[in-house]
């Protein structure tokens, strides 16, 4: 039957012919289609979908409500909101199936059902898309790597995690810090995160959108190190920049300067710093000019200034004055029961800064290394999360996988306790004994199951495990 010629030009029923052709087309082309009613129920689906539902003929769907021929499903919330799901991945029968979803409306606009369509029955033909979205994920973390290293300071107290006693007295020391602009010496063992909670105070200041420089006093050749912090005049001496040079100072100038590794600052520039933080101007080399300055200095160590002061290696009166407020970073090994958190901390960190799948760790992973006694403290421990991600191929990290990577003498910690005989044992480590040998109880006569050892010891799952990492035990085979 032939369509009269004055209705091929009529926008309505071109309209409805575009729906009708769209809709064979897409039945055609997708892998499977499916539709509701407003009330969720089953209308229509198709005989490709069948195989996949688990279904031998459409009469076994028609009539029942969506979310019994497919669990979870999101049909019923587009046909009540009248809002499509243009492109998402749903799992049905252990596969993941690219779908779109979309209100049906009558010729009153009024949304009466909704529409489904497979459109894939499996990630393979979407492998272009998804290498050009992985790209541009990649992009953008190496933006995000370019832009941190600005003089910007990107950590804040929420990073540096932790509720332990030693954690929280630095961030309630840090934070006192924040509200003020003294000097600040941060002291504690190498990668406890000196650094990192130097940034948190610059953040939580008032010069939190002014530089912040990082300056390792150790790592700068002695005969530039003063026009290095104070810059120079052109032509200050040969081989100097004719330009001329900013030094630290000035480039921190309204901000914060850091300087790590104090303790290794030659005595001849300790004078010069301390005339800095007192008369808050500086003089760079070749000049006879002297300009004034605003910078908080940040100061860290990780050896004993008071030792360096009666050594005559450091100025007592730099000391002083450096440490007008001291915040002390405790040790890893102090703060075992933040251990889970910490490493969850770094594993986000980690797989932001690369390609790695997203990263589990488990309770015997947990277990394993709090068995160490990680003199590297928190940088270590980022190494040995990150080389231990490398080699696993799941991203679920076990105890396994860290026993075969922890340094040798990972036992030196829990070797350290054992006492000779006849010797009297300090009350905290009595009851640390007495409280590992109640958790091996409870763990014996549960089987291995931390859920019903929890309960028998009136405490919750994640107290438990965080006292099995405390004391570095594993959790049995039925726990995990």
């Amino acid at each position: 039957m032939s369509v009269p010629t004055s209705a091929v030009s009529d926008p309505a029923y071109l309209r409805a012919r575009a729906m009708v052709t769209l809709f064979e087309r897409l039945e055609n082309l997708c892998e499977g289609a499916i539709a509701i009613d407003r009330g969720g129920r089953v209308v229509y689906v198709n005989e490709k979908y069948l195989a996949s539902l688990g279904l031998k003929h459409t009469a076994e769907a028609i009539g029942r409500p969506i979310e019994e021929i497919i669990p979870n499903s999101l049909m019923r919330k587009v046909a009540e909101t009248g809002e499509p799901i243009l492109l998402d991945i749903m799992e049905l029968g252990g596969e993941q199936l690219v779908v779109t979803r979309m209100p049906i409306e009558d010729e009153n606009r009024k949304v009466i059902g909704a529409i489904g369509f497979v459109l894939y029955d499996h990630l393979e033909s979407l492998k272009p898309l998804l290498a050009r979205v992985a790209q541009l994920e990649s992009d953008l973390r190496l933006a995000r790597r370019q832009l941190s290293n600005a003089r910007a300071a990107r950590f804040t107290f929420a990073d540096f995690v932790g509720t332990t006693p030693g954690i929280a007295q630095a961030k309630e020391l840090a934070g006192r810090a924040a509200r003020q602009s003294v000097t600040v010496l941060l002291t504690g063992e190498t990668g406890t995160g000196k650094e990192m909670l130097a940034q948190a105070i610059h953040n939580a200041s008032s010069r939190a959108d002014k530089p912040f420089v990082s300056v390792n006093v150790a790592a700068i050749p002695e005969t530039l190190i003063e026009s290095e912090f104070f810059g120079t005049v052109p032509g200050a001496y040969t081989g100097a920049d004719r330009k001329g040079r900013e030094g630290k100072f000035r480039v921190a100038d309204g901000g914060t300067l850091f300087l790590d590794e104090i303790g290794e600052m030659p005595l001849q520039l300790q004078a010069k710093l301390l005339r800095v933080l007192q008369e808050r101007e500086i003089e760079p080399l070749g000049s006879d000019k002297i300009s004034k300055v605003d910078v908080r200095v940040i100061a860290a160590t990780n050896v004993d200034l008071r030792k360096r002061v009666s050594d005559g290696a450091f100025r007592a009166d730099l000391y002083y004055r450096l440490n007008v407020l001291s915040v002390d970073l405790p040790p890893l090994r102090q703060c075992l029961d933040d251990l889970p958190d910490i490493c969850a901390r770094l594993l986000d960190d980690i797989s932001a800064s690369g390609d790695y799948v997203k990263a589990k760790i488990t309770p015997s992973a947990l277990a394993e290394l709090a068995r160490y006694d990680w003199p590297g403290n928190v940088r270590e421990l980022r190494n040995i999360l990150e080389r231990a991600l490398i080699l696993s191929d799941s991203g679920r990290l076990t105890g396994d996988d860290f026993l075969r990577i922890l340094p040798v003498g990972a036992e030196v910690r829990l070797a350290a306790l054992v006492r000779p005989a006849g010797l009297v044992v300090p009350y905290a480590e009595a009851e640390a004994e007495f409280e590992k040998h109640t958790l091996e109880q409870a763990l014996a006569a549960s089987n291995g199951q931390i859920s019903e050892a929890a309960k028998m010891l009136r405490i919750s799952r994640a107290t438990f495990y965080k006292k099995l990492a405390k004391f570095g035990l594993a959790a049995g085979p039925a726990s995990v």
